[in-house]
């Protein structure tokens, strides 16, 4: 019996999972999958990004779906459309075997009326912004009656970008829902508000720890160089990575700009990925890393949510963050599916004491390069 099939992984699920060389259960779903399985009902579990959620409760769902009924059963919330998007990607991976249920991405920025005519096919879970789930529940043109499982996935980012309010407003919509399964990195009030309002009094409640989530595939390594000299430093450890690619981190978006016309005119295809492109332009530039027309992706925190582009082989933090959570979720988008990686930061000045209180929290130590 394979470990999946031992959580209650249903035989054809199990082996599409082997087939997308998914074999070993992360933390997260060692902890979600038996219990959303078995029991089902409200369930929060705070986690790291990338620890494995969307299998932690995608598989649940599809086991809980009825495909013999077309109309949505399952709704899942997350703050991005990237992330939407990922997620209704992921969850279409796992049908290969399994049958015909389908999943519908629906987010801010794309047609609202394909989406709605969209809608109108068989599906039986949708993927959504909270924006645009209320733009198709203003307009009566999306039928949530039959749904009986709400995911909020990354619930804490869908609220730092402002969605309490819509987030407040579905919940309620959600009349006939049976269990909802919250997934979040922390646990701020507003989170914990709706912990206590709309879910039952006695969930249950499981927490991953930090040292848990630390993909142990990622080398840490440091660079201690002064603020003017990070560029070179950067262009001297790209000229060692032959043609992997790479996320690096600024904290600002007009470092973001800069530092990609840096590398660009030392000879790297470079883009900067930041909050004042157009969806337009953001789609084509992630249209280019995906196919490997770029090598280095120069992003901010905010701009890069969302993102999944799988092989990458390195990522640089021009400067550290000030949140635990932020490193983790950088540095996580290395090292995926079992191959290494590489998380590089630069520390300049009162960064080298963060990096010392990110070895102590994370349980981590970085080499010292360059």
């Amino acid at each position: 019996m394979s470990e999946f099939e031992r959580l209650g992984v249903s035989k054809k699920l199990v082996q599409r999972l082997g087939e997308l060389e998914i074999e070993t259960p992360t933390e997260v779903q060692e902890q979600a999958i038996p219990f959303l399985l078995e029991d089902g009902s409200d369930f929060v579990c705070q986690a790291q990004t990338g620890t494995g959620k969307t299998a932690a409760f995608g598989l649940p769902l599809l086991m809980k779906v009825n495909p013999e009924d077309g109309r949505p059963q399952a709704l899942i919330l997350a703050p991005t459309r990237e992330l939407v998007q990922q997620i209704a990607k992921q969850i279409f991976r796992f049908t290969k075997h399994f049958g015909r249920v389908f999943a519908e991405p629906i987010f801010g920025g794309g047609p609202i009326d394909e989406q709605k005519t969209a809608l109108k096919r068989k599906t039986h879970i949708i993927v959504a912004t909270p924006g645009r789930l209320m733009d198709l529940i203003e307009a009566d043109a999306i039928d949530l009656s039959q749904v009986k499982h709400v995911v909020l996935d990354e619930a804490d980012e869908m609220l730092s970008m402002g969605w309490k309010e819509a987030l407040n407003s579905i919940i309620i919509h959600l009349r006939n829902r049976d269990a909802m399964w919250l997934f979040s990195a922390t646990i701020p009030k507003g989170i914990q508000d709706i912990i206590t309002n709309y879910m039952s009094h006695n969930c249950r409640q499981v927490r991953i720890d930090k040292e848990n989530v630390v993909n142990r595939a990622i080398s840490h390594q440091c660079i201690l160089c002064d603020i003017e000299d990070k560029v070179h430093k950067i262009v001297e450890f790209l000229d060692g990575q032959d043609e992997a690619q790479g996320l690096v981190f600024c904290r600002t978006k007009a470092g973001a700009i800069n530092l990609a016309k840096d590398l660009d005119g030392e000879g790297f295809d470079a883009a900067d990925l930041q909050g004042d492109l157009s969806q337009k332009d953001r789609e084509k530039v992630m249209r280019s890393f995906k196919k490997k027309r770029i090598q280095v992706l120069v992003a901010t925190d905010v701009a890069a949510r969302g993102i999944d582009v799988q092989d990458l082989g390195f990522v640089i933090h021009h400067q550290l963050p000030e949140q635990t959570e932020q490193y983790i979720h950088r540095s996580g988008r290395t090292a995926r599916a079992g191959k290494s990686g590489v998380s590089l930061a630069l520390i300049a000045g009162r960064d080298r004491k963060r990096m010392r209180e990110l070895e102590k929290e994370l349980g981590i130590s970085f080499d010292l390069i360059g």
